[in-house]
C-alpha cells in the first residue's frame, strides 16, 4: 500500500511539474546575488558578534554554514567582494575556533571548511588559516573516542573538514577516523543508531528514535536534520577519493536517502519540517527544502541521479522558494529558526525572522549554485 502511495505521489508531482521550467542561469544567479548582498549589507563587519538571547562569536556554526554557501557562490561568480568578505571573517577571528583548538564540538569546527578553502584559494601561502582547525582535529585523533557526533547536524558540520584535511595533508587517517565516527552515529548512538535502515531517514538524536513518535504516530524525521545529512554526504563524496574503502557506503546512503525523500515533497515544492507528519507544524520551509534539492542537483551534476526523475522536484522547489520566500530586498522568509525538531523556531512564515538569518541563506546558496551548474 505504501509503495502504491509513493508511486501515485511521484506521478502527480511529475504532472504538476510538467508545465514548470527552471529559470535561466542569469535569473538564478541574480536571485543568489540579491539574497547574498542583503546579508552582506546587513552584516558589513564580518567579525561582529551575534546577539540573540546571549552573545556569541560570529564563527559559530550558523555563520559557518553561510560561508559554505558564499564559497560555493564565489566558484560561479568570482566577485572580489565575496572573497574579501570571507577573508575578513577569517582574519577577524584570527582563523580560530570557538572553544579553541581543544574543542571536539563539530559546530565549532564547521568554520574550518571555509578556512581550508581560503587557504587553498591563495595557493597555501597562509598556513595560519589552517593551523587551528588542523590542531583541533588532530587533538581528537590522539584519543580513541569516536562518539562525539551524537546529533546528525554534526555530520555536515565536521565531515567535510576531515575530508579536506585528509586531502590537504595526503593522510588517509583523517578519512579513517571520519568513517569511524560516522559509523558510530549511524549504527550506535541512541538504541540502534540514528539511521533507520528500512526507511533510509535519520532521527535527529537519541531523544527522537523509537519509541518517540510524532502526533500522527509516525517516526520523527526532522527536515533540516535530514538535510544536514544529505549535504554532509554530498560534500564528503565531492572530495573523498573514490578508492576510499567506505566511499561506496557513503554513496549508497546518499542515494537511499534521496530516493526516500523524493516522494515526501509537498505539491507546492517544499518539504514539511516534520517529514512524515504534515500536520505537526506543516507548511513552507526553506532550509530543509534547500538542502534536499542541493543534494538532488549535486547527484545529477555528478552522474549519480537520472535527471528526468529528480529535475521536476528541483524545479518545483526552486521556483517556489525564489518566488515565494525571497523578499524584494533579498531577505529570506520561511526559514525555521534554530532547534532540533518541528516545533522549534516557530512560527515559520514569509515575514517571520529566525533567531539566526545566516544558515538559512547558506543552505539556499548551496542549492542555487548547484542548480546553476546543472543548467547548460
Amino acid at each position: 500500500m505504501k509503495r502504491l502511495v509513493i508511486i501515485l505521489v511521484l506521478f502527480s508531482s511529475a504532472v504538476i511539474s510538467m508545465a514548470q521550467k527552471l529559470p535561466k542561469k542569469k535569473a538564478i544567479l541574480k536571485t543568489l546575488q540579491l539574497t547574498n548582498q542583503y546579508f552582506m549589507d546587513k552584516w558589513p563587519d564580518a567579525g561582529k558578534p551575534i546577539f540573540t538571547n546571549i552573545e556569541r562569536p560570529s564563527n559559530i556554526w550558523t555563520r559557518a554554514v553561510y560561508y559554505e554557501g558564499l564559497m560555493a557562490l564565489y566558484k560561479i561568480d568570482k566577485k572580489r567582494s565575496y572573497y574579501d568578505y570571507a577573508l575578513q571573517w577569517g582574519e577577524k577571528h584570527q582563523w580560530g575556533l570557538r572553544g579553541g583548538v581543544k574543542t571536539r564540538n563539530a559546530d565549532n569546527q564547521c568554520c574550518g571548511q571555509t578556512y581550508i578553502d581560503m587557504y587553498l584559494l591563495d595557493n597555501k601561502q597562509h598556513p595560519e588559516r589552517v593551523k587551528d582547525i588542523k590542531a583541533s582535529v588532530d587533538s581528537m585523533m590522539l584519543t580513541t573516542r569516536i562518539d562525539d557526533w551524537n546529533w546528525i547536524d554534526a555530520l555536515q558540520m565536521a565531515m567535510p573538514v576531515f575530508v579536506k584535511l585528509g586531502n590537504l595533508y595526503a593522510d588517509t587517517k583523517y578519512f579513517d577516523r571520519m568513517y569511524e565516527m560516522y559509523a558510530f552515529t549511524k549504527n550506535k548512538h541512541g538504541d540502534n543508531g540514528l539511521y533507520n535502515q528500512k526507511e533510509h531517514l535519520w532521527w535527529r538524536d537519541k531523544d527522537f528514535d523509537p519509541p518517540y513518535k510524532e502526533p500522527n504516530g509516525d517516526d520523527c524525521y526532522w527536515s533540516r536534520g535530514n538535510g544536514w545529512v544529505v549535504a554532509a554526504l554530498a560534500r564528503t563524496l565531492e572530495e573523498l577519493p573514490k578508492n576510499d574503502p567506505h566511499y561506496a557506503e557513503y554513496l549508497q546512503d546518499f542515494k537511499d536517502m534521496c530516493v526516500a525523500l523524493l516522494p515526501l515533497q509537498r505539491t507546492d515544492g517544499y518539504w514539511n519540517v516534520s517529514l512524515n507528519d504534515p500536520n505537526n507544524f506543516g507548511g513552507k520551509e526553506v532550509t530543509g527544502t534547500s538542502l534536499f534539492i542541493y543534494g538532488f542537483a549535486w547527484g545529477i551534476n555528478h552522474g549519480i541521479f537520472d535527471k528526468k526523475t529528480y529535475l521536476p522536484a528541483i524545479t518545483r522547489a526552486w521556483n517556489a522558494m525564489s518566488k515565494e520566500a525571497v523578499h524584494p530586498d533579498g531577505r529570506l522568509g520561511y526559514v525555521q529558526g534554530t532547534g532540533k525538531e518541528p516545533k522549534d523556531g516557530q512560527p515559520v512564515t514569509y515575514d517571520s525572522t529566525p533567531d539566526f538569518e545566516d544558515y538559512g541563506l547558506g543552505c539556499f546558496l548551496l542549492a542555487g549554485t548547484e542548480i546553476y551548474k546543472m543548467k547548460k
